[in-house]
């Protein structure tokens, strides 16, 4: 059983204590890191479970991107992840669907990721073959989701951090 709890900056070291064990200590080279350099993640979608001791055993941030010229409003889903010891017991999947019902409810309209179909598909996410990351990505990775109908209509170019003053709540 896990229990499901926003983020709190008292989680920050668990997290990125989280972090480092699922990815390692290269993961700040990935190129979505440099869209989350310049601004804060949208706290209001960044969860954490903790399982039956308290202990952090699953992690989900977003961060607020923009897309094209047109500069239109994203979401960035990642990272997540979960301790290996907990894996394949359904707490990433629990996660992506709780965040994303939240960032549906919060009035958010598109989500953007790197990472694979295979996975990611089961939520919705599809590549697009119209948005450009930094690089080096790997443009098959380039996944998108809509949660509201048609919201990437005409939506394509470049990924970028979005400009903010700071921390979405």
């Amino acid at each position: 059983m896990f229990r499901l709890t926003m983020e709190s900056p008292d989680d920050y070291w668990e997290v990125e204590y989280l972090l480092d064990l699922a990815f390692g200590q290269g993961r700040r080279s990935l190129s979505s890191y440099r869209l989350r350099e310049s601004v804060g993640p949208v706290r209001d979608l960044c969860f954490v479970a903790r399982e039956a001791a308290g202990f952090v055993s699953g992690s989900i941030r977003y961060w607020p991107i923009t897309i094209g010229k047109e500069r239109f409003d994203a979401l960035l889903l990642g990272p997540i992840a979960v301790h290996p010891i907990m894996q394949g017991e359904g707490l990433g999947s629990l996660l992506i669907r709780h965040s994303l019902r939240v960032a549906e409810e919060r009035g958010w309209e598109r989500v953007v990721l790197v990472g694979d179909e295979s996975y990611y598909g089961r939520f919705g996410f599809r590549k697009t073959g119209c948005l450009e990351f930094p690089a080096p990505t790997d443009p098959a990775r380039i996944l998108a989701m809509s949660l509201v109908a048609g919201s990437f209509a005409g939506v394509s170019g470049t990924v970028q951090a979005a400009e903010t003053d700071g921390e979405l709540t």
